[in-house]
């Protein structure tokens, strides 16, 4: 989908749920998160995706006891299983909200740049370069000690919880557990589930786990298994609290990039003159990406900045000659043309949307002019 998925706050154009996972991503975040599966998580029986009709009490919870025994299977506690799943209901506005998330028509994306004036506009801006001269100290100690740009952290906070203001009220067990019986993705959501009852014996209390209507949850808008390995105390005091404490949120955010293989030192990407005469018909990649095709299809072959410079390609702003970068023109030639690095491709571990991952680019740039 080039179109960023929709996470559940009241906002969010934030990261697509599969990309969580990070599925086919060079340091697999979230892949070998759970340990392999036992003999008794081996016995117990498969149940089958559910209509939403069938929202039943009974039902429900019977799948929540399968749950509970899987996790039991994964070395999660009694106590756990039960502060996560215990005396939950199903909630079907979960389900409606999941089912009427807004997509692109394929082959017809929309264009990006109404879409930019509306998701970043000028609030946002103003509000992320006071929140950068706010946290200066501490986002740059998370800079150096991660290689992640401030900007770019504090470009992350704003575009996924309006810096803070916007991180959702859903509880979060209720919410995985009825997606995950609903039945639609429920590998993932189960997942999940199982996921916060890990972090309930992490010592993360009940009372905290609360997010997005999808399950995503804190400042950075984790998803349960991402916090569970990425997650990092960044003031000292053995919690990696991500809902009130920023430098927690910023180590977390930062060492989120890193482990998806930010390059310290490279540009996300860099805004470019391209002449009209370029055949760009010459340009197509022929490479199928294992993941997020819809978004990589529309990226040109790699070369190099140099090789682009040979072509008339002229950055606006500062790129060595040797970096690899794909041109991309999200509304077509003479709309706006940019050169993406691999550090483009990391942001859209977040959200394997273009929208997303370009908006996040322009907002950091912006907040560090």
């Amino acid at each position: 989908m080039d179109f960023p998925n929709q996470r559940g706050c009241a906002k969010v154009g934030g990261m697509s749920l599969l990309r969580k996972f990070r599925l086919a991503a060079p340091l697999g975040l979230g892949m070998a998160l759970f340990s392999p599966v036992t003999a008794q998580q081996s016995a117990v029986p498969v149940v089958q995706p559910v209509p939403a009709a069938a929202d039943s009490a009974d039902g429900f919870q019977s799948y929540l006891q399968l749950v509970g025994a899987k996790a039991r299977g994964q070395g999660v506690s009694q106590r756990a299983v039960d502060s996560i799943i215990g005396g939950l209901t199903y909630n079907p506005k979960v389900v409606s909200l999941d089912r009427s998330q807004p997509g692109s028509t394929p082959g017809s994306p929309p264009a990006f740049w109404p879409y930019y004036a509306r998701h970043i506009g000028a609030e946002r801006i103003n509000r992320g370069r006071t929140a950068l001269a706010a946290n200066t100290d501490l986002v740059g100690r998370m800079e150096a000690q991660y290689g992640v740009p401030a900007k770019m952290i504090i470009a992350i906070w704003g575009k996924e919880t309006f810096y803070g203001r916007i991180m959702g009220d859903f509880d979060l067990a209720r919410s995985l557990a009825t997606l995950a019986y609903e039945g639609r993705r429920r590998e993932l959501f189960e997942g999940e589930l199982i996921a916060l009852m890990k972090m309930a014996d992490r010592g993360v209390p009940r009372s905290r786990m609360l997010g997005s209507w999808a399950g995503a949850f804190g400042n950075p808008q984790f998803l349960p298994s991402v916090y569970l390995r990425v997650a990092r105390d960044g003031d000292g005091d053995g919690d990696a609290d991500i809902w009130n404490s920023r430098a927690d949120t910023f180590a977390s955010i930062a060492n989120y990039f890193k482990d998806a293989g930010w390059r310290q030192g490279e540009p996300w990407g860099v805004r470019v003159d391209a002449p009209a005469g370029l055949d760009r018909k010459l340009l197509t990649t022929r490479l199928d990406a294992p993941s997020c095709p819809r978004v990589h299809v529309r990226h040109s072959v790699w070369k190099t900045v140099a090789e682009w410079r040979a072509l008339g390609v002229v950055p606006r702003a500062p790129i060595a000659d040797s970096t690899m970068a794909v041109l991309f023109e999200p509304d077509g030639a003479g709309n706006g043309s940019f050169l993406l690095t691999g550090n483009y491709r990391v942001i859209l571990h977040y959200n394997c949307s273009n929208y997303y991952a370009l908006s996040v680019g322009l907002l950091a740039d912006e907040i560090a002019r």
